[in-house]
């Protein structure tokens, strides 16, 4: 092999992965700032180096191939690997440089990560934390995919290939305005809330496959649907709706009396588990070591 061969396919590597993860050509030429002609050679010479397809070309649009997913999954894992050791040399640095990437799930994201994030950027200062807001299983997926090193989720339905760092169980309930007619209860069952217009998670959402346990919930015909439950939060502090949730991502609401919770009573009613989860084995890297600290300390306040 020429000596200048490895450094082609390096550039071309580099190519690929902007074609992949952007979508086109044309994108990846204005992200790299690179000829759209010269990708597209790279592109043609890689293939031909590996003796495989890696995008299905139809019209104008590029999809990858089978060849092209193992490619890209296999270069994502080697630059996991090459921040790792960035991350272990940070650590002989006490962490004064680095990457972490965070996946979370919307409530998360509305009021106790922030907190976690401010706290983590007062320790580290040089560590950028990068965060993506998704569904639960979305998350997972990206800790998965090597796109994000942690995710926040609620109720995982496997836990194939992660560990949980951290957990809290937390009891679901009933949101609604202060002067709404069952703001005063001490408890509610998901049939008393029904009697009444009710905003009711989207199916993809965590949340939806506890409330569909409850028998009551067959008869549940709510007035809106959403898939983000600040907007349920919203339309709930209105007047408009009964909603449900945990406490997490409405504390501000709850403290400024402006959302009234009132814990659901339905017997077997699954608890909603917040976790933190890694990819099995991650947990001992310095970055990701250093936010448990901080998660588990603001796990315990809640």
């Amino acid at each position: 092999m020429a000596k200048s061969e490895p450094a082609l396919i390096a550039i071309a590597y580099r190519y690929f992965m902007a074609v992949a993860e952007l979508g086109s050509v044309r994108a990846a030429s204005r992200d790299l700032n690179v000829a759209a002609s010269a990708i597209s050679r790279q592109l043609i010479q890689l293939e031909s180096a590996l003796g495989n397809r890696l995008f299905d070309r139809s019209g104008r649009g590029l999809k990858l191939a089978p060849a092209g997913e193992i490619l890209l999954n296999g270069l994502r894992r080697a630059a996991q690997g090459h921040e790792n050791t960035l991350d272990e040399l940070s650590a002989l640095r006490k962490l004064t440089r680095g990457l972490l990437r965070i996946a979370t799930v919307e409530s998360v994201s509305a009021s106790v990560l922030p907190d976690m994030l401010e706290h983590f950027m007062r320790s580290y200062p040089g560590i950028q934390v990068s965060v993506t807001v998704a569904g639960s299983e979305a998350v997972t997926q990206l800790v998965r995919a090597h796109q994000a090193e942690l995710a926040f989720t609620f109720n995982p339905s496997s836990l194939d290939g992660l560990e949980a760092l951290a957990s809290r169980d937390l009891d679901l309930g009933a949101i609604m305005a202060p002067d709404h007619p069952l703001a005063g209860a001490r408890k509610l069952s998901l049939a008393d809330c029904a009697a009444h217009p009710l905003a009711w998670p989207s199916p993809g959402l965590s949340l939806r496959a506890i409330l569909d346990s409850i028998p009551a919930a067959r008869k549940v015909r709510p007035a809106f649907e959403c898939n983000s439950l600040r907007l349920m939060a919203s339309l709930a502090s209105r007047g408009s709706c009964i909603a449900f949730q945990t406490v997490i991502g409405i504390e501000r609401e709850l403290a400024a009396q402006t959302l009234v919770f009132v814990p659901l009573s339905d017997k077997r009613l699954p608890v909603d588990r917040l976790r933190l989860v890694a990819r099995a084995g991650a947990g001992a890297r310095p970055t990701v070591e250093a936010f448990l600290e901080i998660v588990q300390h603001y796990l315990r306040k809640l």
